[in-house]
């Protein structure tokens, strides 16, 4: 049973580092899940203290991850129409997969800001802001994964 569950840990763990680059999977919660499996094996025990802080963080940075484009959206000067665009964008670009979720931010942030009445050189900066922020947002889930890669790899040997 340890082995099986060794083997769906690595599986997990692959999940969560890929997931992290691409926004189709919930990359640090599938990582962290990997380090929860192989913490009920025989073959690795982390301390419950790691356990809780690593799970708060992957908590913070997944909800980070929906809220970071609106967030850029503004430090880059955007509105709140810029900002909220960017979260419709987001929220459609759910559907459209891959793609949608990187563009959908960038294109509701541009309307959004149209919509509020800024001429398009200035919709183009929100939006710029918009996709910076999934910029961050990414390096925010990859650095926590590879974290737990390296927990996970340096328990292990």
């Amino acid at each position: 049973m340890d082995t099986l569950l060794l083997i769906i840990s690595i599986l997990l763990l692959l999940a969560g580092i890929a997931g992290s680059v691409l926004p189709v999977l919930p990359g640090p919660p599938l990582a962290f899940g990997a380090l929860i499996l192989l913490h009920i094996t025989k073959y690795a025990q982390f301390s419950t203290t790691l356990l809780v802080v690593l799970g708060v963080i992957t908590v913070v940075v997944t909800v980070l991850d929906y809220f970071i484009p609106a967030w850029s959206t503004g430090k880059f000067g955007g509105s709140r129409y810029g900002s909220r665009g960017a979260i419709a964008g987001m929220i459609v670009g759910l559907f459209f997969g891959p793609l949608g979720l990187i563009i959908g931010p960038f294109i509701g942030a541009y309307l959004g800001e149209l919509l509020g009445g800024q001429n398009s050189q200035f919709a183009l900066k929100s939006a710029f802001g918009s996709f910076i922020g999934f910029l961050l947002g990414t390096g925010l889930k990859l650095i926590l994964s590879l974290v737990m890669l390296y927990y996970w790899i340096d328990t292990i040997l």
